[in-house]
């Protein structure tokens, strides 16, 4: 009896946390961080929130304008204990700032770390989680970005986690203002498993660097399910390693996040930048842009607005897509096969290719759907090429049927590709752009 009133009261909270009517699809938005570090102020926001409503990023889902670290003054308020912003940076203050984003038509983002300080050295939300939370719903804040620094060693097993994320957890839920919990512990002690009851979505290994496949030891593990330091300067395509195998523990209101993307920031070329984008996509990952949105090569902006892929990421079925298998190249890097099931029986599937060179592959649909049987197996699909456009200039060129493969597909380096498969009727009619 004692363990069942146990369980009921840790789920509780749980009932209320993620299953707030918010992020029932990945979110999508725009953070500080990547880009502009500790170098922020009201102007970098507003700048930005304007820069995303007159490149019409808008209609292709991304709402949240996120200001993440050092937005803090040197301390709380002395006699209150809330937070305080920066005078220097924020003249108008916090809810000033809010209110303009809100004018916009976009929703408002804050940063704060469950520790004694942020991981810029500002001062954090541990043990102070009413009060921030009270301020934040005060101020109009619509989104937190929760980090993990300074946790005065309040880690260590899923359930040491688990307290001190869902305190905050609690808190946003007590101030009756619809709040997105992004918790950000670095992947410590497996989220995937502890925080789908408290949080819409976690990250899952230590922060992306905008590099494609660079071995760093500040980053040195392999293996994100037995990782005791997930540390920092993570390529992007090992974050893609990390992500396999807990996809299964995402789905609507709960997703794993692989950190914010860096597509435009310049440290990846135009087909790696397609590769980060894409499974981001994929893997349903939250698509929060972390380059300058107020300055923007048109290769950039073609990436971050292809609808198509856009669609598979916010797909209503919120399955992340899977890996199917990894075959490692003598030459270095590997091959990756990725499928994924979509709304209305049509399926998503992407080859990705590591290695430093172009590789010929027949895609198997014995593969492909391994996981649907024999009957997917052995049908035709109209296949559409995700990244190229069709005569009326929309993402998803149709390639025509195919039955039990994709054969010598020709992917360069560091390329994916990505289609959608659609079942031909067995009316014999082909599907068209309208269908998908």
């Amino acid at each position: 009896m004692a363990l069942s009133v146990l369980a009921l009261a840790l789920a509780l909270p749980a009932a209320f946390a993620y299953d707030n009517g918010l992020a029932r699809t990945p979110q999508m938005g725009w953070n500080t961080w990547n880009h502009f570090g500790c170098g922020i102020s009201e102007d970098t926001i507003l700048s930005a929130a304007k820069a995303i409503v007159s490149n019409n990023l808008t209609a292709y889902g991304y709402e949240y304008v996120i200001m993440d670290d050092c937005w803090h003054a040197a301390a709380r308020d002395p006699d209150t204990s809330a937070p305080v912003a920066d005078p220097e940076k924020f003249p108008n203050g916090i809810k000033a700032l809010s209110d303009e984003v809100h004018n916009l038509g976009l929703k408002f983002g804050i940063y704060s770390s469950a520790g004694t300080y942020t991981c810029g050295g500002r001062f954090g939300s541990l043990d102070h989680e009413e009060i921030d939370a009270q301020t934040y719903a005060s101020w109009g804040v619509d989104y937190l970005k929760y980090d993990n620094c300074y946790n005065e060693g309040r880690a260590g097993t899923p359930k040491i986690s688990y307290d001190r994320y869902a305190n905050m957890s609690r808190a946003l839920n007590a101030t009756g203002r619809p709040i997105l919990y992004s918790m950000c512990n670095w992947g410590e002690d497996g989220p995937w498993n502890f925080a789908v009851d408290i949080a819409h979505s976690w990250r899952i290994s230590g922060d992306i660097h905008d590099d494609f496949d660079r071995f760093d030891d500040r980053c040195p593990c392999t293996d994100i399910l037995d990782c005791k330091l997930p540390g920092f300067h993570c390529a992007m395509s090992r974050i893609i390693d990390f992500a396999a195998p807990v996809g299964q523990k995402a789905g609507p209101g709960k997703w794993n996040d692989l950190d914010m993307l860096e597509v435009g920031n310049g440290g990846m070329n135009f087909d790696e930048y397609v590769t980060h984008f894409s499974m981001w996509a994929l893997v349903k990952s939250p698509l929060i842009l972390g380059n300058d949105v107020t300055d923007m090569t048109n290769d950039t902006l073609s990436i971050i607005t292809n609808d198509a892929l856009i669609a598979v990421n916010q797909d209503p079925n919120g399955s992340p897509a899977n890996r199917i298998w990894k075959r490692t190249l003598s030459e270095g890097g590997n091959l990756q096969l990725w499928a994924g099931s979509l709304v209305n029986n049509q399926f998503v599937i992407a080859l990705m290719n590591t290695s430093p060179n172009s590789q010929t592959v027949n895609v198997s649909f014995t593969d492909v759907f391994f996981d649907q049987g024999s009957a997917y197996q052995s049908g035709t699909y109209t296949l559409y090429d995700l990244w190229q456009k069709d005569d009326a200039g929309k993402w998803g060129k149709s390639l025509g049927d195919f039955t039990g493969s994709v054969p010598d597909v020709q992917v360069g380096t560091h390329q994916t590709k990505v289609w959608k498969a659609v079942p031909v009727s067995t009316s014999g009619r082909r599907r068209d752009v309208a269908d998908l």
